[in-house]
């Protein structure tokens, strides 16, 4: 998977560039946006995190269009040392991917996930949600909890919810730390099956009937056929700390 945001996020700008232009022409407009974009910049900037559009939204001026202020934003750290990158419905500060190199002596080395759990990482992420037991089918073979506890570990994967068939299994899905290491925006931005093939990922001679599924538009919606996670299934997971009987 290659870092295409900021490419995207350059595309999402030049889309809205004619709306962004029509406020600069009305000076009340220009001095409110100039305002709104100098706010937004401190807020993703103090932050550690990508922040959500709606958490930006709340701390702006209840009028100000928070799309036209990202994309004005992004637009003015372009050609920058940093660039405003958009992931999933967030936005955070990244190096520019030219200038990625300088900072190759700081950057921690993860572990190395082994082949298995490349795997599973794969099947969650263009499969999502989905269950162990859906992941050992398209797999053929056992899938162990400490390969799931490693990808739980990253950050990558999380626990979405449960399933509504008998036995009610947990279901899995990516975080947006997974979308923000492999500087994909969204899931709909993962690689396809001609981007798979010409990376060398997919052999030339796949299975007629071969696809690779379209992810969800959004991750953090649950499916139709999935209930959230209570308090109740967090205890059984080992998740939360049981809560104390009564003496």
């Amino acid at each position: 998977m290659t870092n295409g945001g900021h490419t995207n996020v350059v595309q999402l700008v030049g889309e809205n560039e004619d709306m962004v232009a029509a406020l600069a022409d009305n000076p009340a407009e220009r001095l409110h946006l100039a305002e709104a974009v100098r706010m937004a910049e401190a807020i993703v900037f103090a932050s550690a995190e990508p922040v959500t559009e709606k958490a930006i939204a709340e701390r702006l001026p209840d009028t100000t269009d928070v799309g036209a202020v990202m994309e004005e934003l992004a637009r003015v750290y372009e050609k920058r040392g940093v660039n405003l990158v958009r992931i999933d419905n967030s936005w955070a500060f990244r190096t520019a991917s030219d200038l990625a190199f300088l900072m190759s002596r700081e950057t921690v080395q993860l572990k190395k996930l082994s082949r298995a759990a490349l795997e599973v990482l794969a099947i969650i992420a263009y499969h999502q949600p989905v269950t162990r037991a859906e992941m050992e089918d398209i797999r053929g073979v056992e899938t162990s909890k400490g390969t799931l506890d490693l990808l739980l570990e990253t950050g990558w994967v999380r626990l979405r919810g449960r399933r509504r068939t008998p036995g009610r299994p947990v279901t899995y899905g990516t975080t947006p730390g997974f979308l923000d290491h492999f500087g994909l925006p969204e899931l709909r931005d993962l690689p396809g099956m001609d981007e798979l093939k010409g990376a060398g990922f997919l052999s030339p001679r796949m299975p007629t009937n071969f696809s690779v599924p379209q992810p969800p538009l959004d991750s953090d919606d649950l499916a139709e056929d999935e209930d959230p996670l209570t308090d109740i299934d967090l205890e059984e997971l080992g998740l939360l700390t049981p809560r104390g009987g009564d003496d």
